[in-house]
């Protein structure tokens, strides 16, 4: 099993003191890099960034390039365009087709066109509103044999037929390098074109563009290596076992080989190569064969409330609807107190060990447990949000929604009589007499409603009726834990194989509401590049469990000197054998199910405040230094480029909150606190408005964007940096 010999073995530790641990530009700070003066100039630059994932939802690179293209648009204006595939049934809902703007680009448009391709221009519809050119791959599909054989010819790098994505890798690659040397050669003066290729299915343009000698500057980003996906879902001990893999061997087995070649290529042809996280830039070195140049994390738009505590109320309406889907759910075993219900979940592509769903299993069997021993009066209710092969909705489910609807429609009619006699009986001066309220028929209304709450069987754990439910990984763990939603059992668990929708008939919310109502996200991924769900988690104001294996992990450990005070719970995984990992992760739900309210909010609190780590408006500059770096090798008569050696003063960390701690386990008392009276007490010595201004002078203002001027980088004279290192 993964990581089974971590604990016994010194392989990864010496591994990663020999590896880009201690680098010269990454994320150790974020005020590391030194900034662009403002005499740089970016008028006769142009940026192309290419994806497969450009007006076209995949995965999670869709995100990364939409939440990125306002601030990218910001600093380069009329010369950013994003380059794709054309999709027609994105194209209607997503982009408005129009004619270029840029002169250059238009006659690079109509030459393609002229020439048996079909290449489209128009405006992106998301924030910054990017000008987008997508490639219709398939039209130019006749080409496709005499490009594969170009391909060998240049590159020795085969295809098979079979292989349909790396079939449309071939003709995007080649389409997109025809893009960018017919825009060089449409241009009267010789340009200085940046092409960012994401991921290997954009990478052959890359290598083409080196091949042919463009006069461009590339970038090659990797979200997360294709053999490393592959070896880590094959369980293996893959971290530990780096140095050993034979890479060639490991993709032949697999049957990608031609995939790995064309990612290794485009890693090792790029001026610039980066990735996303530290942990995959290790990765990346032993499996593409070079270290990454610079990390880009990943980021978000952060979108911040006028009032201190609006995320606040937001949590407790959305958890209001959850808690009314947990009604319906488990009509006629609801013997726990919703009031004393922590909703826990965990979301992604199902990939049952990669994405931790294994060890969030047995812990949870370990805390019901705890909680049965220990007499708590909370129950967890742990959401499981995975897509998988289903039927349709389980009836049993159904009904229970249909149950708490007629519910609710007889106590309002009940309500209602009741009101009625309350209001005729004032009306003639008299108070009402409580016996006669409510009549016999008032009472077989509400008999009747109450016999058919009435159930044979256990609340489902599976909302939906699978496909394959004898073979399916989540079910035949619960059934080896025997968590079955039983009453005795204080660990209840829901799961909903299909994404969330503000449409459904079952649990009527979309991801991000659902997100806010609830209290802890569980992330123990073994295998997670970045790791987009936790960092949503932290910008919606939800404490959040990852692991130091995540790129997300990483970073926060990095920037926070205690990560847990500010609900930021990191599950070792790097150095742990899996059932020491397990008792961790038991141990963070246990403390954070003894938690009192109070303390929660606080904690909800303090993350919401780190959402400033994750705007693209401080992370979006290691992208602005990549881009200036292939600049200055592309073209190094016009562009330098001399970053210095950050200290190890520079920089910031949050420290530890100076008030009380939400832990149970560090709080001056004795036990956690459960009544509403101990939860106002006024000894806790906790200012908001203080804290959070503690916390603002730890971290520097948002980065603006560079103003366009001459082509020099120097070091950074704001004064910024000091004032980091004094804080």
């Amino acid at each position: 099993m993964k990581g089974d010999t971590l604990s016994d073995s010194a392989s990864l530790s010496e591994l990663c003191c020999s590896m880009p641990l201690a680098r010269s530009l990454s994320v150790t700070s974020l005020s590391g890099l030194d900034e662009w003066d403002e005499e740089f100039d970016l008028e006769d630059a142009v940026l192309f960034e290419i994806a497969w994932e450009v007006a076209n939802k995949v995965g999670g690179i869709y995100t990364v390039i939409q939440t990125k293209a306002r601030m990218t648009a910001e600093e380069w204006g009329e010369n950013y365009f994003l380059v794709g595939p054309y999709v027609e049934s994105n194209v209607r809902t997503q982009v408005e087709l129009i004619e270029p703007t840029n002169p250059v680009l238009k006659r690079t448009i109509d030459k393609m066109n002229a020439s048996g391709c079909k290449v489209y221009f128009g405006r992106w519809l998301i924030e910054g509103s990017p000008y987008v050119v997508l490639i219709d791959v398939g039209f130019t599909a006749w080409s496709l044999d005499r490009w594969k054989t170009e391909l060998w010819d240049l590159c020795a790098i085969g295809v098979p037929w079979f292989d349909r994505e790396a079939n449309d890798a071939v003709l995007f690659g080649f389409l997109t390098a025809w893009l960018l040397g017919e825009y060089a050669a449409q241009s009267e003066d010789p340009p200085h074109i940046v092409a960012q290729f994401h991921e290997w299915l954009a990478g052959l343009g890359l290598v083409l563009c080196r091949q042919r000698q463009l006069s461009v500057a590339t970038i090659f980003t990797t979200h997360a290596t294709l053999l490393g996906r592959y070896l880590c879902a094959g369980n293996v001990d893959f971290y530990n076992k780096l140095a050993e893999f034979n890479v060639d061997k490991e993709a032949g087995d697999r049957q990608i080989y031609h995939r790995y070649c064309l990612e290794r290529a485009a890693a090792h042809c790029a001026h610039v190569f980066t990735t996303v996280s530290q942990i995959t830039a290790i990765e990346a070195e032993f499996l593409l064969k070079r270290k990454p140049d610079i990390v880009t994390p990943n980021g978000l738009n952060v979108k911040k409330f006028s009032a201190m505590h609006e995320f606040q109320n937001l949590h407790a309406q959305s958890k209001n609807r959850i808690q009314e889907f947990v009604r319906g759910h488990f009509y006629g075993n609801l013997d726990f107190n919703l009031d004393k219900c922590l909703f826990l979940f965990i979301a992604g592509r199902y990939e049952f060990s990669n994405k931790g769903a294994d060890i969030f299993l047995e812990a949870l069997a370990r805390l019901n447990y705890l909680l049965r021993v220990n007499h708590s009066d909370v129950t967890v209710i742990a959401f499981f949000i995975m897509p998988a092969r289903t039927n349709n909705f389980n009836v049993e489910t159904l009904k229970g929604q249909a149950v708490r609807k007629q519910l609710w429609d007889t106590a309002q009619t009940v309500k209602e009589r009741f009101g009625k006699k309350l209001y005729e009986s004032l009306l003639i001066g008299q108070l009402p007499d409580v016996s006669k309220m409510l009549d016999k028929e008032d009472f077989t209304i509400m008999k009747r409603a109450i016999f058919a709450t009435q159930r044979q069987c256990q609340p489902p754990v599976c909302t939906h009726n699978m496909l394959e439910d004898s073979s399916d990984p989540i079910l035949n763990c619960v059934r080896r834990i025997g968590l079955f939603n039983s009453s005795a059992d204080r660990v209840k668990i829901i799961f909903h194989p299909e994404f969330l929708s503000s449409t459904s008939p079952l649990l009527p919310m979309d991801y991000e509401e659902f997100v806010r109502g609830c209290h802890l996200g569980v992330f123990p991924s073994y295998y997670e590049p970045w790791g987009y769900t936790p960092a949503e988690c932290t910008v919606m104001g939800i404490p959040s469990i990852s692991t130091n294996l995540s790129g997300f992990g990483c970073f926060m450990e990095e920037h926070i000197a205690d990560p847990s005070a500010y609900g930021i719970y990191i599950l070792d995984r790097r150095y742990k054998a899996v059932d020491e990992s397990c008792n961790q992760l038991t141990s963070f739900l246990f403390q954070f199910c003894k938690q009192s309210r109070r303390q929660r909010i606080i904690q909800r609190n303090r993350t919401e405040r780190l959402s400033d780590l994750l705007d693209w408006r401080y992370l979006g500059r290691y992208y602005i230094a990549a881009r200036h770096m292939a600049l200055a090798k592309a073209f190094p008569d016009t562009y330098v480029y001399d970053p210095q050696e950050p200290s190890s003063a520079s920089g910031f960390r949050y420290p530890r909150p100076a008030s009380v701690p939400p832990s149970p386990a560090l709080s001056r008392h004795s036990s956690p606190h459960h009544s509403e009276g101990e939860d106002n007490e006024e000894d806790e010595r906790y200012d908001e408005e203080l804290e959070a201004e503690k916390d603002r002078v730890n971290i520097r203002q948002p980065y603006t964007i560079p103003v366009k001027g001459k082509a020099v980088i120097g070091g950074n004279g704001s004064g910024e940096d000091e004032a980091s290192e004094k804080n």
